[in-house]
């Protein structure tokens, strides 16, 4: 069974369950790993020993946006009130 998922990194992200994300493209949920194994076994009762093999092939990388961060000079906000217009 293949199947295809959109990693996410970020390091620097806030909390740690957001540094590591794997969503399936399609409705960006997040992969039940349990669950799949449980369906490539099958459906009957009982204990199982299984093998689990990840093969990973990046096919496509898309680089993270780059945040800029703007400077506000409050002084300059607060200094000219906004004039509204007589209706």
């Amino acid at each position: 069974m293949i199947k295809h998922y959109i990693l996410s990194l970020n390091p620097v992200a806030k909390h740690e369950w957001d540094r590591c994300i794997l969503r399936d493209p399609l409705t960006a949920k997040r992969p039940d790993i349990a669950k799949l194994i449980a369906d490539a076994v099958g459906s009957e009762a009982g204990s199982y020993l299984v093998s689990v093999n990840i093969d990973v092939q990046v096919l496509e990388q898309a680089n993270a946006p780059q945040v800029e961060q703007l400077t506000i000079n409050l002084a300059e906000v607060t200094e000219k009130p906004q004039l509204r217009e007589a209706a």
